[in-house]
């Protein structure tokens, strides 16, 4: 039977690779680390990608049992950057050229059962070498070393080296009804190949002496489905009847487990989880199990702060669900390589749809250059293709021009291993040469104040194939959380006007914002400080205003935000300018001072074609001029507009149609000069008097479902989340994502607080970076790190001590840690 054995601890670790790693006697200074590893902890910005541009190497003592004599033991690494070496006892046993997919190396014949073994891994991170993604400038940081997690596995001289399972979804003129009720009679096909040392079992009479059991069951609940056993030659489908549909509004998955039997001992096993969907690109967009299917997603790097790539799967799986979960999104781009194993997982999990790429940023190279983004295609299909989320294959390089030779051949490869998905190819060029299955086009053309995106008749070279906007915002108006209002809300209008303008064109499949959050980056691109303020949230995953565009786009959880603190010292002139409601509520009601000014809904907005649609605030008076001051009907319309307006914008430049109402008050309601004023400071300005309340009430099916109240603030709170408390010690490290925000005392996030909060530690954890608190825009968070023991712990976070005079000047987490 094989087994299979992680390899994640006891790792040593030196930022400078030298030969006299692989002797037994090896006397180099080395640490003590665990994978997944970043080659450098980074900081959070001001620093140069030289920190991880390396040739570092890792070894580890591998003491083999000695009944492991006779059997096959391989080693794969899901990931290393960006090029690795694999020696063992002295011996070069392989290369593998890409850093961002898995690869397997054969021990076998240099392995010495019963002893010890050393094993030794050369990692080059340098951005000199002749692979993807380098070449030329990139706009992201790559990172180094070994960063995602690393195994063993030990068989018998034949295993199953692939395996591909095939689920058969109905036709789409054979589904019908809700989709989470929909049951179906199906087959499941298999793709195995096999792998044998000395070739004896796969001649063909080999063949006959080997069998299959195959059991399908629910996913995580155990309920087997069906379980069946049959020769190996007769391979072909298993049958399934009852069947249930993988999608986004009820994404049921099935848990295949095969067993390779050889007289009657089984000698290698394999495991996934599948899906049936029925996925279709079509001219007039995208269409999944029967329906058209309006993909809305953001563009997601693997990155963290401090931590770069490296970050096990609690942090991974962590990011799918805030894509889905918090933002409301039913897609993701793996911009702009393919990505952990444990995220796709996740995104099968939740229903969210992928579509993933191979490594590589605009530069195309040389012919060797091209052999290995040949390979990226190859490796990247195969070890993906079993995740029903993956709806797209990105065959291009991101960005880059037409080479009609070398993308005919990276199609040709995609098209022969996998005939059931069709290829893509990000670019930024209108009319490219079209051989991808979809035109993936990244529409940078928003800008304000012009059309959301450009029509699909205008930038694809043939109209009949489906079109894709794979990129838009982003660069085009970084945004970040500590700018003033007016900037912070353009850019989330920005996405709000590109979703609108997308959802009107009918033939675009749908579109991916760039991006989920910021993220490091060279010195050509960013800020200055080397960050990326790309993202509708920041580099810790807290949101932006720009995240509530999509985060109300999902009716699971309640969303309410209103895009001004109310304060006018922080627009120009003291004049407010426009204000938004972001909700998914059925409707709003805006309080001031406790009385009712207006009921907003969806009819409101000036937005048609968003189911959620950002509210312009556009009374701050209410009927209190005809109930208070006793106006007629007439006279308190023209004024309450007249207030409205001078409210938004001042009395500077009044345009023709209110200074018409204005002098209309004073000619046919005799209203003075000083009237008028009175009534600007009783409704408007407010100066010297107590301070003004603003009150929005979200309400859902009759119910208040959330408040968001915006007055003067009197104290500082601490918003603490964290993604879980109870830590496990198992294949590897755990870590837990604390996300911090820097509140009044109605939970409203102070944007322009920027100072580090103090963390204090206890127990058996340990922050994956720095000792403190990140802040920039109220907004920050440190990742909880566990450190290989079990027990209690605690995280104290505080405000500055300047503030300890306050109630509620810090928070504390507790910890449990459990082993495996």
């Amino acid at each position: 039977m094989s087994e299979k054995i992680m390899l994640n601890n006891g790792w040593q670790f030196t930022g400078e690779y030298s030969d006299e790693l692989l002797s037994a006697d090896c006397s180099l200074k080395l640490c003590d680390v665990r994978l997944p590893h970043n080659a450098a902890e980074t900081p959070y910005h001001y620093f140069d990608d030289s920190i991880y541009q390396m040739i570092c190497g890792y070894r580890r003592i591998l003491h083999i049992p000695a009944e492991w004599e006779g059997k096959r033991v391989f080693i794969t690494f899901m990931a290393v950057a960006h090029s690795a070496t694999v020696y063992l006892n002295g011996t070069e046993l392989a290369s593998h050229g890409s850093g961002y997919t898995a690869f397997e190396v054969e021990l076998t014949d240099v392995l010495k059962p019963g002893e010890d073994n050393i094993l030794v891994v050369k990692a080059n991170s340098r951005e000199d070498q002749n692979i993807p993604p380098f070449g030329h400038v990139i706009d992201y940081m790559t990172y180094g070393g070994i960063y995602r997690e690393v195994y063993i596995k030990v068989c018998d001289d034949l295993r199953m080296s692939e395996v591909y399972v095939d689920p058969a979804a109905p036709e789409e003129e054979d589904i019908n009804g809700e989709i989470k009720d929909f049951r179906f009679n199906s087959t499941v096909g298999l793709d195995i190949s096999l792998d044998e040392r000395n070739g004896s079992v796969l001649s063909e009479s080999g063949l006959n002496s080997l069998k299959l059991r195959v059991l399908v069951g629910e996913h995580k609940s155990g309920r087997v489905v069906t379980d069946t056993s049959f020769d190996f030659s007769e391979l072909s489908s298993i049958e399934l009847s009852g069947a249930r549909l993988w999608d986004p509004v009820s994404p049921f998955l099935y848990d295949i487990y095969i067993e390779l039997i050889k007289a009657d001992e089984v000698i290698d096993s394999f495991e996934c989880s599948f899906g049936f969907r029925r996925s279709v690109f079509k001219e007039d967009g995208y269409y999944l199990n029967g329906r058209k299917f309006r993909l809305r997603g953001l563009n997601r790097h693997q990155s963290y702060a401090y931590n770069g790539y490296a970050m096990p799967s609690s942090m991974q799986k962590l990011d799918a669900e805030i894509l889905k979960l918090e933002l409301g999104c039913n897609a993701v781009r793996t911009s702009h390589y393919p990505q952990s194993q444990h995220f796709i997982d996740r995104c099968d999990e939740l229903g969210l749809l992928v579509f993933t790429e191979i490594p590589g940023w605009q530069h195309i190279g040389d012919e060797a250059w091209k052999e290995q983004a040949c390979i990226n295609v190859e490796e990247m299909i195969k070890q993906y293709k079993n995740h029903c989320s993956v709806i797209l294959w990105g065959v291009r390089i991101n960005e880059s021009v037409d080479d009609d030779g070398f993308y005919t051949k990276t199609n040709e490869i995609a098209h022969s291993l996998d005939d059931t998905r069709p290829t893509g190819g990000v670019r930024y060029i209108e009319k490219s040469s079209l051989l991808e299955d979809v035109y993936t086009f990244n529409d940078f053309s928003h800008e304000g104040n012009n059309p959301g995106c450009k029509p699909k008749n205008a930038v694809t070279s043939d109209p009949s194939k489906p079109y894709l906007i794979s990129e838009y915002c982003g660069h085009m108006f970084p945004t970040k959380s500590f700018d003033c209002e007016e900037h912070r809300l353009e850019h989330a209008l920005r996405h709000a006007n590109v979703l609108e303008a997308v959802n009107t064109n009918k033939d675009i499949a749908g579109s991916f914002g760039w991006c989920m959050f910021d993220y490091n980056t060279h010195k050509d691109f960013g800020s200055g400080d080397r960050i990326c303020y790309h993202g509708v949230m920041d580099m810790f995953r807290n949101p932006k205003l720009a995240a509530y565009v999509y985060a109300s786009q999902q009716n699971r959880t309640p969303v309410l935000e209103v895009s001004s603190s109310m304060d006018i010292g922080e627009h120009p002139g003291g004049n407010r300018g426009n204000i938004y409601i972001f909700t998914n509520a059925d409707s709003v009601r805006m309080y001031k001072n406790d009385v009712l000014l207006k009921e907003y809904t969806s009819a409101d907005s000036s937005y048609s074609h968003l189911r959620h649609a950002p509210i312009l605030v556009d009374d701050y008076v209410g009927s209190a001029l005809k109930e208070a001051e006793e106006f007629t009907d007439r006279q308190a319309a023209i004024v309450k507009k007249a207030l409205n307006h001078i409210a938004r914008y001042g009395m500077n430049n009044l345009p023709l149609d209110i200074k018409l109402k204005l002098g209309e008050a004073m000619t046919v309601y005799h209203m003075s000069f000083e009237q008028a004023y009175a009534l600007y400071g009783k409704y408007v300005g407010n100066w010297g008097d107590a301070a003004t309340t603003f009150r929005f009430e979200a309400i859902k099916d009759g119910e208040i479902v959330k408040t968001v109240t915006k007055t003067t603030s009197s104290t500082l709170t601490l918003d603490v989340r964290c993604d879980h408390t109870e830590l496990r010690e198992a294949d590897t490290y755990d870590v837990a994502a604390v996300r911090v925000r820097v509140c009044d005392e109605y939970g409203n996030v102070q944007p322009f607080f920027n100072a580090p909060l103090k963390a204090e530690l206890s127990g058996p954890v340990e922050l994956a970076g720095p000792p403190y608190i990140q802040i920039a825009g109220g907004m920050g968070g440190c990742y909880v790190r566990t450190t290989g023991k079990t027990g209690a712990a605690s995280v104290k976070i505080s405000l500055p001590a300047e503030y300890s005079y306050l109630s509620e000047c810090s928070r504390t987490l507790l910890f449990e840690i459990s082993g495996s």
